[in-house]
């Protein structure tokens, strides 16, 4: 069984499905990294990762890419270069990689969350998705969504999101800890 003493959470610290996913990390004793950047506003301000411009761009990649793989087109190209290098962090980090969010028909997932819903795919990492409209939860395998329940099984994971969390993906993110750690 997976020891909780021995695990690490990675996310952003933003408002939403980040912080409420830093806060199970700390209900439950788990270590938590919050990558971050100069300038960006935080709702988690515990255990922040500040990265620096030379950390930041190993996490660089062509904006058209980008936009290409999730199907949208950016328009603050600074800003969400950073958000997107920040996110790169996270996933390079942790093994599996669970977001709560909204899938669209294209199967990529909402917003700047889905950049790491596409990362996880790119680096064959264990993908979870919280589909708020559906209230499900999805795996990514064999290039498609498949409902499950999933549990957290490696030491280091990450968790992203939408900043628009509803009730039941709160309560989605919490049962997620109970489900593998038993009560806090």
């Amino acid at each position: 069984m997976l020891q909780k003493e021995s695990c690490t959470y990675y996310g952003g610290g933003l408002k939403g499905a980040e912080c409420v996913f830093a806060e199970s990390a700390e209900k439950w004793g788990i270590k938590e990294v919050n990558f971050t950047f100069s300038g960006q506003q935080t709702a988690r301000q515990k255990n922040l990762v500040v990265l620096s411009d030379e950390e930041l761009l190993r996490g660089d990649i062509s904006m058209e890419l980008v936009a290409k793989m999730v199907g949208r087109k950016y328009y603050n190209a600074d800003k969400i270069r950073k958000v997107l290098q920040a996110i790169f962090h996270m996933v390079n980090n942790g093994h599996q990689v669970f977001v709560v969010g909204s899938i669209l028909e294209d199967n990529t997932v909402k917003g700047g969350t889905g950049w790491a819903v596409e990362l996880a795919k790119l680096f064959n990492r264990p993908l979870f998705v919280y589909d708020q409209p559906s209230k499900n939860w999805y795996a990514w395998k064999s290039n498609s969504w498949e409902k499950t329940t999933p549990r957290i099984t490696s030491e280091t994971f990450v968790g992203s999101g939408t900043r628009y969390l509803t009730d039941d993906g709160q309560q989605a993110i919490e049962k997620l800890f109970e489900d593998t750690f038993g009560q806090a």
